[in-house]
């Protein structure tokens, strides 16, 4: 099994999610700009079923998203890490990434981000990853532009338009 989280950086330290972090994870989703993008994400129930979901997918496959914290104070910044997610037919590997509000705007996603697809890249040694954004998100869509070089638009299979940005291995 790889390593367990990607390797800090200067500002951020990476762990596994905790049913503990269930309160953090629930305002994190219940900002009005995150609801937005997640409208289902409206109780504790669902943060506990986020992180389940994440618990799970370190189990089955070795990696999910991650808690990322400030490295100085241990605070709970958000989530970044990698799933797998469906695209015309296939699953692939993406790097996301959600932050909680006072945390917007200080690169902190785009750090994260690197992270996330260099333990792609370095540990997984997965020969592809991308970002999957809705159109209408323009903070989700700067970061993505930052991580990755190429991006196309696709119709996911609800039928909603999605900017596809992606990144292979230097």
């Amino acid at each position: 099994m790889p390593a367990q989280v990607p390797t800090p950086t200067p500002r951020i330290r990476f762990r596994r999610y905790q049913l503990d972090d269930t309160p953090a994870v629930a305002s994190m989703f219940g900002d009005p700009e995150v609801q937005r993008f997640y409208p289902a994400m409206t109780s504790i129930s669902e943060a506990r079923q986020w992180i389940e979901w994440n618990l799970g997918n370190y189990t089955t496959h070795g990696f999910g998203l991650w808690v990322a914290e400030h490295r100085q104070t241990g605070s709970f910044l958000g989530d970044c890490g990698l799933t797998l997610q469906p695209v015309e037919g296939r699953h692939l590997l993406e790097v996301g990434y959600h932050l909680q509000a006072p945390h917007r705007g200080y690169g902190y996603a785009t750090e994260a981000g690197r992270a996330c697809i260099a333990y792609a890249f370095d540990v997984l040694e997965a020969p592809f990853v991308c970002s999957i954004v809705d159109p209408t998100n323009a903070r989700s869509s700067a970061v993505a532009s930052r991580l990755h070089e190429s991006q196309r638009t696709f119709t996911n299979d609800e039928g909603c338009p999605k900017q596809l940005y992606w990144s292979n291995p230097a």
